[in-house]
């Protein structure tokens, strides 16, 4: 396994680590200012949008489980795409958890600093 790949693979797990603990920040830092996420049913939308939606569900009391696996990672350069298989639980106060499962596609790029940050991702969660 090459050192890019071990690094992409080291986002996908700090990416699941900090959302299990509500680290926003450590959330953020591993995206690029202008990344795009494209999920069903809604406008595409950047970091900013994905920041205020994950303070909205931090302060509702929501609890997130997730698991990620890939299943393919290709690094191209400074630019690597991989496609995830993902299921995610939010559970809110009082209620029962809300179960997604599907597949991802995300395009990262290799950062200035030599950090793999996620630039777009489109989210098949179903």
């Amino acid at each position: 396994m090459s050192a890019d790949e071990q690094a992409i693979r080291e986002v996908v797990a700090t990416w699941m680590a900090a959302s299990r603990s509500g680290d926003l920040d450590a959330v953020l830092g591993l995206m690029s200012d202008d990344v795009v996420f494209m999920v069903p049913g809604r406008e595409p939308f950047g970091k900013q949008a994905f920041a205020a939606q994950s303070r909205a569900m931090a302060q509702s009391g929501a609890r997130i489980e997730s698991e990620a696996e890939i299943v393919e990672l290709q690094v191209q350069g400074d630019w690597a795409w991989l496609r995830n298989r993902l299921s995610v639980s939010v559970t809110l106060p009082g209620q029962e958890a809300m179960q997604r499962a599907g597949y991802t596609l995300t395009i990262l790029r290799k950062s200035a600093q030599g950090r793999w940050q996620l630039v777009r991702d489109a989210n098949l969660l179903a």
